[in-house]
């Protein structure tokens, strides 16, 4: 075993990274990055300038300590408390999901809309089931001209979207409701001109096959969409028509393999005039797009 002072920078993220490669972590390397400049406080570029510089025994004890709980597959975002999604840094913890970088495409898909969108200049957007709030500081953050209103059962989740509003600015221009879905809102009229959701879509029976950082750490309620994973998908699609104006846009992250059962639940809702659909950087469908008539 080496002595404290011969422990630098460069070996750890050396060791380290044959460690969790032999716990079959896929991203090794960047999880010993990760984790190494939480443990001494700095930017994951910073190593790149210290890699000679070995660590104090209290850094080691708190880096070790870190390598353990990944190691035990603890998400790296879990751990340090923080994720960068879009160009934001969130607060995350197990109350909410991680958010993914395919959960970008939906925030992007949503401003392409807005582009060419004619019913307002000051369009409303409603988040559903807005967890940390990702997708609606995201879409605060990119559309000034934009009003957000994002619900959240859980009160957990509600306060973690609160601290990232709160975190980046955004308080004044995105307001949180607790609530199921859409049933916090009449359906008397139309109320919003977008309405986004990142719901849950893996069927039951799939959940317990995914890696162990989803199993083991991830809330189970923002992953489970019913037996075929459909059950949160047919409520929006069906309820959503009520509170859209004509012409607005429902956008939803979906499954790989969900857009035709997606489209058939527009198709009976016989609400929209128009069901598209955005792949994900990896080429899979990933966003069902439907403009209500």
């Amino acid at each position: 075993m080496k002595r404290p002072d011969d422990w630098t920078i460069l070996k750890l993220i050396q060791w380290t990274t044959t460690y969790f490669n032999q716990q079959g972590i896929e991203s090794a390397r960047i999880d010993a990055e990760l984790l190494l400049a939480f443990a001494l406080g700095v930017q994951r570029i910073d190593l790149y300038l210290r890699f000679d510089q070995p660590l104090n025994p209290d850094e080691l004890a708190r880096f070790r300590s870190l390598v353990k709980r990944r190691a035990a597959r603890e998400p790296v975002a879990y751990i340090t408390g923080t994720k960068e999604f879009w160009d934001l840094t969130l607060v995350v913890n197990p109350a909410v999901l991680i958010p993914r970088p395919e959960t970008e495409c939906l925030v992007e898909a949503v401003l392409d809309f807005l582009k060419i969108y004619t019913g307002s200049a000051e369009p409303v957007i409603m988040d559903l089931g807005t967890g940390s709030g990702a997708i609606a500081l995201a879409l605060a953050q990119s559309c000034p001209t934009a009003r957000v209103m994002a619900v959240e059962r859980s009160a957990e989740a509600l306060a973690t979207a609160d601290r990232n509003r709160q975190r980046h600015g955004l308080a004044d221009r995105v307001h949180l409701v607790a609530g199921d879905w859409l049933a916090p809102f009449k359906a008397d009229r139309p109320l919003w001109d977008v309405i986004v959701s990142n719901p849950p879509y893996i069927p039951s029976g799939d959940i317990d096959g995914l890696q162990p950082e989803i199993v083991r750490y991830e809330p189970r309620t923002a992953l489970d969409g019913g037996p075929a994973g459909l059950d949160c998908l047919d409520r929006i699609i069906a309820a959503a028509p009520a509170c859209l104006h004509p012409g607005g846009g429902l956008f939803l992250e979906i499954g790989h393999d969900q857009l035709p059962a997606v489209q058939r639940l527009a198709e009976k809702c016989g609400a929209y005039r128009d069901v598209a659909c955005r792949q994900d950087y990896g080429g899979h469908d990933r966003v069902a797009c439907l403009v209500r008539c």
